[in-house]
């Protein structure tokens, strides 16, 4: 195997060696203990506590009403359940564009009491400062660019980003900036492979695609959606690698109807008494 031993703990380092040898990074989310558990034992090398936990577990429309401490609950799980990957923890809408010291106490909370080791920020030179102060204090940083989801009324939905000239131009500039503020990785999301290929090779950090094609150092999938657990459709860049809720959905109707049949719990589930038993006999 020329890649890292699956054993070995990930590191923000271990990403950059990754990066330099050509080795595929491979990233995924997760918002609870078990699903931590499984991405480790799978192999996987980052896992991001995406604040995607907004729609695809919580229920809201999308990722901008998730807070802080919703956040860091999700946080804390997922660190119970992981040994091996880089855990690293989504700062939520309004928790970093609009005041540093707020961003400082909430990505050290992240850190401190969350168990994460880095957090992802979206946004390029308007939230460098930000960066910097993090990296000061020691906390990790990933940055996010191209279809930022915190973002969507600004951009009007959900679109690719960077088709236009002058728009791929300010991304470049972008991760060149977010490189210099200290980032260790930058995300790049729903961007023509042609700009992912190169803003990959022009900054020295990571880049970790998510519909932005092959050029990118690395990819990550939202679980639910790679695993098939969602209702609606999904993005042209997500491939299902299986369709679970299907069998979900089977399993839960014939527990609801052997239920209201009479047929569970059977004798295979119930316990009976001692006394019971011998008398029986």
């Amino acid at each position: 195997m020329s890649r890292m031993t699956i054993s070995k703990k990930v590191t923000t380092r271990s990403l950059l060696d990754m990066k330099h040898k050509g080795e595929n990074i491979v990233a995924l989310t997760a918002y609870d203990a078990p699903t931590a558990a499984l991405v480790n034992e799978a192999g996987v090398d980052v896992i991001l506590v995406g604040d995607s936990v907004a729609n695809v577990k919580l229920g809201y429309e999308n990722t901008l009403p998730v807070t802080p401490e919703e956040m860091l609950h999700h946080t804390k799980a997922v660190a119970r359940g992981n040994s091996r990957a880089l855990l690293v923890a989504d700062m939520p809408y309004l928790s970093y564009e609009i005041d540093a010291l707020e961003a400082l106490r909430v990505a050290g909370r992240f850190v401190k009491e969350g168990g994460a080791e880095a957090v992802k920020l979206e946004g390029g030179i308007e939230v460098a400062p930000v960066i910097k102060e993090l990296v000061r204090i020691n906390v990790p940083v990933m940055g996010h660019l191209g279809l930022t989801p915190q973002a969507v009324n600004k951009l009007g939905g959900f679109k690719v980003q960077g088709r236009r000239p002058q728009e791929a131009d300010k991304m470049l500039t972008d991760a060149r900036i977010l490189e210099g503020a200290g980032v260790f990785a930058i995300v790049l999301e729903a961007v023509p492979e042609e700009l992912a290929r190169e803003i990959t090779k022009k900054v020295g950090v990571p880049t970790i695609g998510i519909g932005a094609g092959k050029a990118c150092d690395g990819q990550i999938l939202v679980v639910d959606d790679m695993l098939g657990m969602g209702a609606g459709p999904v993005p042209k860049f997500v491939k299902r690698y299986a369709d679970l809720r299907p069998a979900m959905l089977d399993a839960i109707k014939r527990y609801t109807a052997e239920v209201r049949a009479g047929g569970f719990p059977g004798p295979d589930h119930t316990y009976t008494s001692p006394s019971k038993t011998r008398a029986s006999q």
